[in-house]
């Protein structure tokens, strides 16, 4: 069967080179029993490809069983999908057969089947590779001739990474990969599906069907359309049902068009009641905006507090600044303090001399005696000048006020 004849069969409406390639696949894995993984956003309809395979199939006239693994509760899942024995757990009144018994002899499409707990992905991991299975609360094992289709919106080479999903199951699922293109990518296909819908829905609610501006088929066609048809459907069923003059320009369209996603280039920067979903690299922006905003408000602080605070930190700092303009004064080279290896001798005078690098220094490590050393010679140099004193010393003049005060420097 052409892939043109498929899409009249099942109701697919597109013209895009993506979906037909997607249906092609589908068509030629069809009459084979191999498993097939259907990966797409949500919202694509990548539950027609299964009944694509299954029809196609010489399966077609057995049992086709859908089942959506992420409505079922981790709980019951287990039984759900290979069934229980009475009394095997509480509440269970009589034996059940579950989904993969009841299909036998036909197709059973998992849905969303990245949703499977790791104990359940085991057991369906064991399926698909002997065609055997155990009821919950039993040990007899139980053979099925079924075939597998999966689907899921799920990245999930990423959720193996993060211990989520079976490594073996993933490639056990995934012998024939088939991906549904989203609405974005097939943006010729959307103008198509409008008026498709808006026919159904002025046939359903018995009124005149929707027609839009040029001007609103170009926004249409430029939205993003995170939700992908699903979306689109339902859009257009709001503006059918509303909207009383059929004629849609572009400003109606706009008021129907969730703010956010009528543009195609990355957004820098959201605010944070924004709830919409963003890529990751619009995360990665965000983050180097907020680290830049965090570091300028943090020199804006440090600046303060050096301009304005006394505090004891400042003056522990003052000292180092004092004691390292001393030893840079005596070296006469300014070189870095880390060179200069210092030893406790009291007993001995600084040499007077020039320090190389590899020399010892024998000097005392009063603090004090530095600091009034160091402000005497700041004072003489300036004629007694504080202000003047103090900016050569690098401190704020208070602060050569209160050393001045407290070594009774005169």
């Amino acid at each position: 069967m052409e892939v043109q004849s498929i899409k009249q069969r099942f109701g697919i409406i597109g013209n895009s080179p993506l979906l037909d390639r997607a249906i092609d696949i589908a068509r030629q894995v069809a009459p084979t029993d191999i498993t097939v993984l259907v990966t797409g956003e949500s919202g694509t309809g990548k539950e027609v490809f299964p009944q694509i395979i299954h029809q196609l199939s010489s399966r077609k006239h057995g049992p086709y069983i859908a089942v959506n693994c992420g409505a079922i509760p981790e709980g019951t899942i287990d039984s759900e999908l290979f069934g229980h024995e009475k009394g095997s757990f509480t509440g269970a009144h009589e034996a059940r057969k579950g989904y993969f018994e009841v299909s036998d002899g036909g197709t059973i499409f998992l849905d969303e089947v990245a949703e499977l707990p790791l104990s359940t992905q085991v057991r369906l991991l064991r399926v698909l590779e002997s065609g055997e299975f155990m009821k919950v609360g039993s040990s007899k094992v139980i053979k099925t001739n079924v075939r597998v289709v999966a689907a899921t919106n799920v990245n999930i080479p990423q959720a193996i990474a993060d211990g989520k999903f079976r490594q073996d199951l993933y490639y056990r699922l995934n012998t024939v990969p088939v991906m549904v293109p989203s609405l974005r990518d097939r943006k010729e296909d959307i103008h198509l599906l409008f008026r498709k819908f808006a026919a159904d829905f002025a046939e359903k609610y018995r009124m005149p069907s929707l027609h839009l501006s040029s001007e609103a088929i170009s926004i249409l066609t430029n939205y993003r359309w995170s939700g992908n048809i699903r979306q689109l459907k339902n859009i257009t069923e709001q503006i059918s049902i509303i909207e009383k003059n059929k004629d849609i320009d572009a400003a109606t369209l706009q008021r129907y068009l969730p703010h956010g996603g009528g543009s195609d280039l990355p957004v820098l920067y959201k605010k944070e009641e924004e709830k919409e979903s963003i890529s990751e690299r619009d995360i990665l922006y965000k983050v180097l905006f907020d680290m830049k905003k965090d570091m300028n408000d943090l020199k804006k602080i440090v600046v303060d507090i050096l301009q304005n605070s006394e505090s004891t930190e400042q003056m522990q700092d003052s000292n180092s600044r004092l004691i390292k303009q001393l030893y840079q004064d005596v070296s006469g080279t300014g070189s870095d303090l880390s060179n200069i290896v210092i030893q406790e001798r009291p007993e001995e005078r600084f040499n007077e001399e020039p320090i190389q690098a590899s020399e010892v220094v024998e000097e005392s490590l009063s603090i004090e005696k530095k600091e009034i050393d160091l402000i005497r010679r700041a004072l003489e140099k300036h004629n007694g000048k504080r202000k003047s004193a103090a900016l050569e010393l690098g401190i704020s003049e208070r602060t050569l006020y209160r050393k001045i005060k407290e070594y009774k420097i005169k």
